[in-house]
């Protein structure tokens, strides 16, 4: 029946784009039709610095082992950092955290400036309100193009609930606002 319905429509191909010469804006727009939760990503330098970052790449990886992975870009700033920690923590926001995730998101000498938050035994900060937070050892890295993808194994978890914040279309999103539009 497939092969019937698909036969039905042969100038599907011609909807379809192709991504060779496609610029980078395009591609952009593209991925960015999928909502994903906006995280911090924060650790513990070797040396006791702490760094963090705002990041949208994180999924699910494995139940058992309890793992994770987030995307790196290889040209960020803490790139070394955060390959030569030995954890990390992923802090999923809440809906009203989005200044939380732009101050994260800057360049900044101390990007922990005004945030609440704690270490935990392994020295990673974790930010007190998020709607859930995740420390991880750092399992192992993979080539991803232009991203390095760090897959970490859950070894602490705290999960206080709330709203999350949403990113698509190149904009915060929350699940109360879209709610409350739509009724």
């Amino acid at each position: 029946m497939n092969a019937e319905i698909n036969n039905q429509n042969p100038s599907l191909q011609a909807l379809l784009e192709s991504v060779s010469g496609c610029d980078g804006r395009a591609l952009r727009g593209l991925l960015g039709q999928f909502a994903t939760g906006v995280t911090v990503i924060t650790a513990c330098t070797p040396d006791g610095r702490l760094i963090g970052m705002t990041a949208n790449s994180f999924s699910s990886v494995s139940l058992e082992p309890a793992m994770v992975l987030w995307c790196l870009a290889k040209n960020a700033p803490s790139l070394n950092d955060f390959v030569s920690s030995s954890h990390f923590a992923i802090n999923i926001l809440r809906a009203d955290q989005e200044d939380i995730s732009g101050q994260f998101a800057r360049p900044s000498d101390n990007k922990f400036a005004g945030v609440d938050y704690q270490c935990c035994d392994s020295g990673v900060p974790v930010l007190n309100d998020a709607v859930a937070t995740l420390v991880c050892r750092n399992h192992t890295q993979y080539e991803g193009g232009d991203h390095l993808i760090m897959l970490g194994e859950i070894e602490h978890f705290r999960h206080e609930g709330g709203e999350p914040l949403l990113f698509h279309g190149g904009r915060y999103r929350n699940l109360a606002a879209i709610s409350a539009s739509v009724n």
